[in-house]
């Protein structure tokens, strides 16, 4: 189970998070409560393990300045959470490592996020960033055969239920493991890194037949993958 910490605005949550055995953190470029200025991130960027995905998440910025921004401080990933129209997802992913894609619940053109260039979906709440659960069987929208990485409302104490009925590729969270906007509790880090990944390992001892949620996963057919950012140039 694939794990993304967002909305991190300070090295001392970053290091924590990766600490705690978060996949990726995200830092929000958007307005937002939780923005941050390109060259704070860097600075942060700097102290983290290589192995961590860095993602920056920008909503309908130029396709330019997403990827003249995230090279010039050093992320791994994008994350779009506008309304680009997919020519843009392509271009952006031509010149990133790896980009999210991000809809809402219930949006029409989740249907049709087989065609996106991005390396994996996200469905997120109708209102992003807003704490909100959702109708997770809206979820369901998204085509077979991609990574879906499931986002909004999710807590410590729903992780799993939404776990359980989604059967997502990962998880993000962001103001559910927050004592503030942009500040992380390290207690709710903790239980719900441990929860998500806990829940994975008892929905796979259950159900030990079922197949990986995209051909392209991490471990397919037993083989580990690495990803594109962990590959040397």
């Amino acid at each position: 189970m694939f794990v993304k910490i967002c909305g991190i605005t300070n090295e001392e949550d970053a290091l924590l998070a990766t600490a705690l055995g978060a996949d990726a953190i995200g830092f929000i470029f958007a307005p937002s409560r939780r923005q941050v200025q390109a060259e704070h991130v860097r600075d942060i960027v700097k102290r983290l393990p290589g192995e961590i995905l860095t993602v920056g998440v920008f909503k309908n910025e130029t396709q330019e300045n997403v990827v003249e921004t995230a090279g010039r401080i050093g992320l791994h990933a994008v994350q779009l959470s506008g309304s680009e129209p997919l020519s843009e997802v392509r271009w952006i992913r031509e010149r990133v490592q790896f980009v999210i894609q991000a809809f809402s619940a219930g949006d029409p053109a989740l249907a049709a996020a087989a065609n996106s260039p991005a390396d994996v979906i996200m469905v997120d709440s109708p209102e992003p960033g807003s704490g909100k659960v959702f109708d997770w069987r809206l979820a369901e929208g998204a085509p077979g055969g991609v990574r879906l990485l499931l986002a909004g409302g999710l807590t410590p104490d729903n992780v799993a239920d939404a776990i359980s009925i989604v059967r997502p590729w990962g998880v993000d969270v962001a103001t559910g493991v927050e004592t503030s906007p942009g500040k992380k509790d390290a207690r709710k880090l903790r239980r719900f890194i441990e929860a998500a990944r806990e829940t994975d390992e008892e929905l796979a001892d259950r159900l030990p037949e079922t197949a990986p949620r995209s051909p392209d996963d991490e471990t397919v057919g037993g083989v580990s993958r690495p990803w594109d950012w962990q590959l040397d140039d």
